[in-house]
């Protein structure tokens, strides 16, 4: 139930750190973001390194001393991976047990088993949908690009009837649902209550993903119609396994940590009284660290011992999951050391006095500007939290619900239009085996239309809730 005043989110520095008006911290935003979008998109700098300068030269601009404004920058940074890294990295963790398990493999084979004909597509989005609550974006997608491709040409299926499904299902996971980074950093910006914005994600990610899933890869299908490339397909992890885990036992794990953040949030509405036992209990075993980390503990036993692994093999399986979040994590943090720059500068309470006259909705706002930047920066996460960290100070008088919803609409704007400056848009070209039109026509247009549905269901539940 927290909200976020604009005192609390400048809780390291009281005063903002320079005296510039609003023309000049205006020209600096616009400075800093620009110095972010050509460092990534024309130098090809690492997204880490352009939001660490990015900050440093919205500062200057500013007129904000250097001195503090690398203490913004990095007190912002240490914040937020203290916020957030922990869930991050035991998400990496669960992942990666999921994929070596083979645990993954039994969900798509059970799936796919009882699935023929129309209803393939519907499976397709199923099972991207329930993959993706534990996984990254990029791995979700070397996950299924087998089983997608291994669909298209055993079931003749046109390649965009069958993949456009699955990538919907992954990159409204990766956009709108805890515990992806987008989402965590943007409810710990905000001050949302990570149960209600986690409920009220899944109540507009399922419209948004079979709007742009199934329903959508009919019209994709038409647009391009390519078969499935020949080419190798990448070894399955249970390929290697002489047994894996059981279906029950498998989709249980993955959303045990949905299962009791839920509960909590459920608890919080019904009990509404922190000194009861029963709320005590649930703000316990339903905060997203103890979730995840009992989600964790519980895959050793229903993924690993069923696979045969030792406990060697689960450490080295732990140590996998890991390694690759480095890069993520010094994105989020620096994502986060630009947004506290932000703050520390008085940008938020710019944002907040400038826009307090204004006709224009919180929410169509938030949108508009993850919007802005996703297209200039082609990430969604720097999207996310660069978003977040300039409309934070609309949140401080905002209802629980209408901070979750916040949460949402910045998620929803931060997958608008992926095009030729997003990894994702290569990802998926290169992996389909299409041109540049081609993935425009299909993967693009998809993350439109993932973006318009949701943020007008947020809209929406803006108006009843």
């Amino acid at each position: 139930m927290t909200r976020l005043s604009v005192e609390m989110l400048a809780a390291d520095a009281p005063a903002p750190i320079t005296s510039a008006g609003h023309a000049q911290l205006g020209i600096a935003v616009l400075v800093g973001i620009a110095v972010i979008v050509l460092l990534i998109t024309k130098f090809k700098l690492h997204a880490f390194l352009a939001l660490t300068i990015g900050s440093l030269a919205l500062g200057a601009v500013a007129g904000a001393p250097l001195d503090k404004v690398i203490t913004s920058f990095t007190s912002g940074l240490g914040s937020t991976v203290a916020g957030v890294g922990v869930l991050i990295a035991l998400g990496a963790v669960l992942g990666k047990l999921l994929a070596d398990s083979g645990g993954a493999d039994q969900i798509v084979d059970t799936i796919l088993a009882r699935a023929s004909g129309r209803a393939m597509p519907w499976a397709m989005v199923l099972i991207a949908s329930v993959i993706g609550l534990p996984l990254f974006f990029e791995v979700g997608i070397v996950l299924l690009i087998p089983v997608v491709l291994m669909v298209a040409k055993r079931g003749n299926y046109s390649l965009m009837r069958i993949g456009v499904p699955a990538l919907a299902g992954l990159s409204v996971m990766h956009g709108l649902i805890p515990p992806h980074p987008g989402p965590l950093v943007a409810i710990d910006a905000v001050g949302a209550n990570l149960g209600v914005t986690l409920a009220l994600g899944i109540l507009v990610a399922i419209p948004t993903v079979i709007i742009a899933g199934p329903l959508f890869s009919r019209f994709a299908a038409r647009w391009v119609d390519v078969p499935a490339p020949d080419r190798m397909l990448p070894q399955r992890a249970s390929e290697e396994l002489e047994r894996r885990p059981g279906f029950g036992a498998t989709l249980a794990t993955v959303l045990l940590p949905v299962v009791l953040m839920l509960a909590k949030a459920l608890v919080d509405i019904v009990v509404d009284d922190p000194a009861h036992t029963t709320q005590r209990v649930f703000d316990v075993v339903g905060s997203p660290l103890i979730a995840l980390l009992a989600a964790v503990i519980v895959g050793f036993f229903t993924l690993g011992r069923p696979a045969g692994f030792t406990k060697d093999r689960l450490q080295q399986t732990v140590e996998k999951g890991l390694m690759p979040i480095a890069g993520i994590l010094l994105i989020v943090g620096a994502g986060g050391g630009f947004k506290q720059t932000l703050i520390d500068s008085g940008v938020g309470q710019m944002v907040l006095d400038v826009s307090k006259d204004w006709s224009i909705p919180a929410l169509l706002l938030a949108w508009l500007i993850a919007v802005a930047i996703r297209l200039a920066t082609g990430s969604a996460t720097v999207a996310t939290v660069s978003a977040a960290g300039l409309v934070a100070p609309l949140a401080a008088d905002m209802s629980t619900t209408h901070a979750a919803l916040l949460v949402l609409a910045i998620g929803a704007g931060s997958l608008f239009f992926s095009h030729v400056n997003d990894a994702g848009f290569w990802l998926v070209k290169e992996y389909f085996g299409l041109s540049v039109g081609q993935t425009v026509k299909t993967w693009s247009v998809m993350e439109t239309i993932i973006s318009v549905v949701a943020g007008g269901l947020v809209l929406l539940l803006s108006l009843i809730l």
